[in-house]
């Protein structure tokens, strides 16, 4: 079954920076569609950024050109990098398979608090 660990997540002031990590902790021979995720207290989780296997990507409108989601495939690992981050990022980031599948597994997540 496949493992998903994230890390990187933190407190930073409104305008900060954060890059969040995801480790796909299984040797996958296929780079898969992955997305980055979030749930904020009291919502619903919502798609943020997802990468294709082939690099495509795409955003959610609130985060274009804010946040940058990349992949080391050789490493298996899903990076989102998040630059000018607003209060409303606050939330519980974690990473799957786009589009999200019960042979997937959710990891633990990475909390994000943006708050001054």
């Amino acid at each position: 079954q496949v493992e998903l660990v994230e890390s990187g997540g933190g407190s930073v002031q409104p305008g900060g920076s954060l890059t969040l990590s995801c480790k796909i902790a299984k040797n996958v021979r296929t780079a898969f569609d992955m997305g980055w995720y979030r749930q904020g207290a009291g919502k619903e989780r919502e798609l943020v950024a997802k990468i294709m296997s082939g690099g495509e990507s795409y955003y959610r409108d609130t985060v274009e050109g804010r946040f940058s989601i990349s992949r080391d495939n050789a490493k298996n690992i899903i990076y989102l990098q998040m630059n000018s981050l607003k209060p409303a990022a606050t939330a519980l980031s974690s990473c799957t398979r786009y589009p999200a599948r019960s042979s997937w597994p959710w990891g633990p997540g990475a909390p994000v608090i943006v708050s001054s």
